[in-house]
């Protein structure tokens, strides 16, 4: 299949969708208004779920821009998507934090439960496997993104389970996985904590 085989033939904003772009828009200065480039580039993902040529153009007509100054922005930024991707997009970094800690492990959980390999989307066309670079929460590596949710402090245990979770229809939770409080350290506060013990002696 060729990515014309895909490619909508036009594009438009919902109402909705519409109202939030030009309140996008408007965050930005008279005659910087090719700043939001990258908001309506989301806008138009979480729209459609994806970005499509059609969609670039429609962006690039609001702004007021040449559509290839969109283009280069789709293009260079990993997170905006060029082709159709599943319903629940994975996103495996195996960046070099992630990678040191295990993120071949995670890999390997995600291509057994899911019967794919990075670039692909199971016949369902629920889950696309993908391999990525930084996502930004190396403190708490291994990790992978899905929608807007991480999952960090990966193993191929939790992976299973968080895979399997959605694959049922619900919601897991996101964050940690182990017991760890966002990014703090393994087993809570450790140097505020004798603080405050010797404050009360």
């Amino acid at each position: 299949m060729s990515e014309q085989d895909f490619q909508p033939a036009t594009f438009a904003f919902t109402e909705a969708n519409k109202a939030l772009a030009q309140a996008a828009i408007a965050k930005y200065p008279q005659g910087r208004q090719r700043s939001a480039v990258m908001p309506l580039l989301d806008l138009a993902q979480r729209q459609e779920g994806w970005v499509s040529k059609a969609a670039m153009d429609h962006v690039a007509t609001m702004l007021s821009m040449p559509p290839i100054r969109v283009y280069e922005v789709a293009t260079f930024y990993s997170m905006f998507q060029l082709k159709p991707v599943g319903e629940h997009h994975v996103q495996v970094c195996t960046n070099l934090p992630c990678w040191l800690r295990g993120s071949d492990e995670v890999a390997h959980a995600c291509k057994k439960t899911l019967g794919v390999d990075f670039g692909e989307t199971t016949a369902d066309g629920r889950f696309t496997l993908s391999e990525v670079e930084c996502l930004g929460a190396c403190v708490n590596a291994p990790m992978m993104q899905i929608g807007d949710d991480y999952y960090e402090d990966l193993d191929a245990e939790s992976v299973a389970r968080i895979l399997d979770t959605i694959k049922r229809g619900e919601r897991p939770k996101p964050g940690p996985q182990i017991d760890r409080q966002f990014s703090a350290p393994v087993g809570g506060p450790t140097t505020l904590g004798d603080i405050e013990s010797k404050g009360k002696q």
